[in-house]
């Protein structure tokens, strides 16, 4: 499907829950966010249900998010459900890896392709400072974890404030050559104010490449990260809600006052 800049849209990002073990500083507050009710999150079943609707549509790459997915209970079982979805040719995670030591094998045999794990830096105390409940060696195990599953390609997630040559990101970039893993920089987002820029190592925040749609936990279809505009798929059905976001996917970001990267991913 293309939208009305002629750009191809087969991307599909899945938020499956606003929760999160950690409090990441550039996330979100130390006391966390108010979280949605649990009726107003979608059930395993919707997801799918607008999965197989959006894979109709020309969808055929997914990425599963949070907050942190791995916190959801089930998970394992939705991955499963998705993954038997006849068009999808790309299934994978965005994760911050404490949890993978526990996960990456039932995930894998669920039919997960690859991962990406958030890390910032590779100092321990750093990364506590960083994520205020985080423990670096539980993200390490989570790599090895995964490594053995074959979740490949495993991408590493680093936020930077401006570039890759800040000295956190050069060791994150060594550690992540040394262990055959793939790095991404992505530059410190702020949505109200509209500040983002290009992924170094990826295309994300690249507008006139964009190809994808985003589902929100509480179940809204999101043209554009950097957009107000939202589309509920429980009031339109997934096939309206999906068509009138891509209609209104905007030409290029702009600000987004409605969500935060808790329960949007990013």
């Amino acid at each position: 499907m293309y939208d009305s800049f002629n750009r191809r849209i087969n991307y599909l990002r899945i938020s499956v829950t606003d929760r999160c073990n950690l409090r990441c500083l550039y996330c979100m507050p130390a006391d966390g966010v108010p979280l949605l009710r649990h009726q107003d999150i979608l059930s395993f079943d919707e997801i799918v249900e607008v999965t197989k609707t959006a894979v109709k549509l020309g969808v055929d790459k997914v990425r599963i998010t949070g907050g942190e997915p791995l916190v959801r209970k089930g998970i394992v079982d939705l991955i499963k459900m998705i993954a038997q979805i006849d068009g999808i040719h790309d299934l994978s995670m965005t994760t911050n890896g404490s949890f993978l030591e526990t996960f990456a094998q039932p995930l894998a045999n669920a039919g997960l392709h690859r991962v990406n794990i958030s890390l910032d830096t590779i100092d321990p105390e750093k990364y506590r400072q960083i994520t205020r409940l985080g423990d670096i060696q539980q993200v390490f195990r989570g790599i090895e974890a995964a490594k053995k599953a074959g979740l490949r390609p495993i991408k590493i997630n680093c936020v930077v404030k401006n570039d890759s040559s800040e000295p956190d990101a050069l060791l994150v970039k060594a550690f992540a050559e040394k262990e055959n893993l793939q790095v991404r920089f992505i530059r410190e987002m702020n949505l109200e104010k509209g500040d983002f820029g290009v992924v170094e190592g990826g295309e994300g925040g690249n507008c006139k490449m964009c190809n994808r749609l985003r589902l929100t936990a509480s179940g809204k279809i999101k043209p554009c990260l950097f957009s107000d505009l939202e589309f509920d798929v429980r009031e339109l059905g997934p096939e309206i809600a999906i068509k009138m976001a891509l209609g209104k996917k905007p030409e290029a970001g702009l600000m987004n006052t409605v969500n935060g990267f808790s329960n949007i991913g990013g």
